[in-house]
């Protein structure tokens, strides 16, 4: 189901808002949470259900047990257990093709010859966001970080909660805990408006501002091969901030659900191409998953805490997982190695970087993320290189057909990612100005729902 869909606009929401708050006790609630957190996700394939059911009930005894025990041998076997299965079923259903594949092709470069079996496994939609979920949970309650619940029902509401579940953002326990433990106490009217006007504009950058440029950007690179220089650039400028739009808009519109049923959902994007240097932009680009990789991967590995070559390989290590994690590819590998890179390069010259006006390092930092998307939105490095190229050199050919119509969206999606507020820095006040235009653009948004068959956002694939 998806949040930019009829059935989930005039069906789901309020269907799911209504008994929530007609609901009184916080077990009934969490239930209730549960129940409809399964009803959305089994919505694209119900079988897939049984698996986070099974991934809950795994993190959730090992909840009980680091309750129960307390000697390390125990604690360590709730950690590393627990784990295991998580990572193991995320490994089967994401990385078995990719990994049989890659050790075929391994071994065929030594002239062995061998062939790679293909399973016939589907992705399940969100099995990386709620194994990470899940993750999070038993190593912070390994480490006492949270005290694990004792309710199966308030852990499987967090788990499956509908608003987070598919894309995100990486919501830890213990961010939400004092809204689960107070849900029964929660005013319906608090957080209304601003849950409203939350899903309003993620709504706007979803379907106004990323759809508008997939129809720009998808023929564009369906037909790279074709593209001049200009071409080339306006595709993967347009595809830069299609993407961040597509996802804020996803990370935006759960925010704003988040706070429909009182539940405090952490901010997930905070102007990433307003970033001055790459570490700031991995501060602003999918908070949730870089500081998951900083305290979960990262600081275990030692941070910077034993000298500069450790510190470099760290920093690689986490990048190159984290893009792996985004998926089953080489090139979302090298992509993490490129922005492993980045961060390498700017502690080594990082002091003259900073020297330079902040205007021009927010453009050089803008353009080195747009090359980073050509490996993160390239099927294999043939198209890789073939941009690559393209772009660096000066490169005869075709601009997309539908330039000039694309235009005034790629020149407001610009002004909006690399000045304007993000939705967390808007005025929201239920002005009467602020309610025009929020009816407005959300009208506009509702037509082009009902009038089109609805976009899947970019980062279900994940």
């Amino acid at each position: 189901m998806l949040f930019n869909s009829v059935v989930f606009i005039f069906g789901f929401l309020p269907i799911t808002y209504g008994v929530f708050w007609s609901l009184r006790s916080a077990q009934a609630r969490y239930r209730w949470l549960t129940v409809t957190g399964y009803v959305f996700y089994g919505y694209w394939s119900a079988r897939f259900c049984i698996l986070m059911a099974f991934s809950t009930l795994v993190s959730y005894l090992a909840g009980l047990g680091f309750l129960r025990w307390d000697d390390p041998r125990r604690r360590k076997l709730c950690l590393i257990i627990p784990i295991t299965v998580d990572l193991s079923l995320l490994g089967f259903f994401k990385y078995a093709n990719f990994g049989a594949a890659s050790v075929a092709h391994l071994l065929d470069a030594f002239g062995a010859g061998v062939r790679a079996p293909h399973l016939d496994i589907v992705l399940p939609i969100g099995i990386s966001f709620y194994t990470f979920h899940t993750i999070s949970y038993i190593v912070d309650s390994y480490r006492r970080t949270i005290r694990p619940t004792r309710n199966f029902f308030e852990f499987a509401a967090y788990v499956s909660l509908f608003s987070q579940l598919v894309a995100g953002p990486i919501v830890r326990f213990r961010q939400i805990e004092a809204d689960l433990e107070a849900i029964d106490r929660r005013d319906p009217q608090r957080w209304l408006w601003t849950g409203l006007s939350f899903f309003c504009v993620g709504l706007v950058e979803k379907v106004l501002i990323a759809d508008s440029l997939a129809a720009f950007v998808d023929p564009a690179l369906a037909s790279y091969h074709a593209l001049s220089t200009l071409g080339a650039w306006l595709a993967m400028i347009g595809y830069s901030l299609q993407l961040y739009f597509d996802f804020s808009g996803y990370s935006t519109m759960a925010a704003g659900l988040g706070y429909l049923f009182g539940l405090h959902i952490p901010q997930n994007f905070n102007s990433p191409y307003k970033s001055l240097d790459p570490s700031d932009f991995w501060r602003r680009w999918h908070i949730s998953l870089s500081t998951v990789l900083r305290d979960y991967l990262y600081i275990p590995l030692g941070g910077n805490r034993h000298g500069t070559f450790n510190t470099y390989r760290n920093l690689m290590l986490t990048m190159l997982l984290g893009g792996l994690w985004h998926g089953a590819a080489w090139t979302f590998v090298a992509w993490g190695a490129y922005h492993g890179g980045l961060l390498c390069a700017y502690r080594v010259a990082g002091r003259a970087w900073d020297r330079l006006p902040a205007a021009a390092r927010q453009v050089a930092m803008a353009l080195l993320a747009v090359l980073g998307w050509v490996l993160f939105r390239s099927t294999d490095f043939g198209m890789a290189r073939r941009l690559f190229g393209t772009m660096l050199t000066w490169t005869p050919g075709t601009v997309p057909v539908n330039t000039a119509l694309a235009l005034p969206v790629l020149l407001l999606a610009t002004w909006w990612a690399m000045v304007g507020p993000n939705p967390f820095e808007m005025h929201l006040a239920p002005r009467f100005r602020t309610r025009l235009v929020l009816a407005a653009t959300f009208g506009a948004a509702l037509a082009l729902i009902v009038s089109s068959r609805p976009s899947p956002f970019l980062y279900f694939q994940f």
